[in-house]
């Protein structure tokens, strides 16, 4: 039977910084860059990619809808 890995995309330029993906991340993928986006925000992204599980924890809560998840089937 396959694996399924997750897979997220962070629109970097839409994200305000707001922390709550970070908070919600069950396994700790997701942390806010020390650079800024156009609009002065530390913005969110992934860390730790090999470990996301695809669980759309992240898209969920985050407010502009900046996250997008993908499950990838790993054989």
């Amino acid at each position: 039977m396959a694996k399924i890995k997750g897979a997220i995309v962070v629109n970097t330029e839409r994200c305000k910084g707001c922390n709550l993906c970070v908070v919600a991340c069950p396994v700790d993928v997701i942390s806010l860059a020390k650079e800024v986006n156009m609009k002065g925000y530390n913005f969110a992204h992934p860390v730790l990619e090999d470990d996301c599980i695809g669980c759309a924890a992240c898209a969920n809560v985050c407010p502009d809808g900046c996250i997008s998840v993908y499950k990838i089937k790993v054989e």
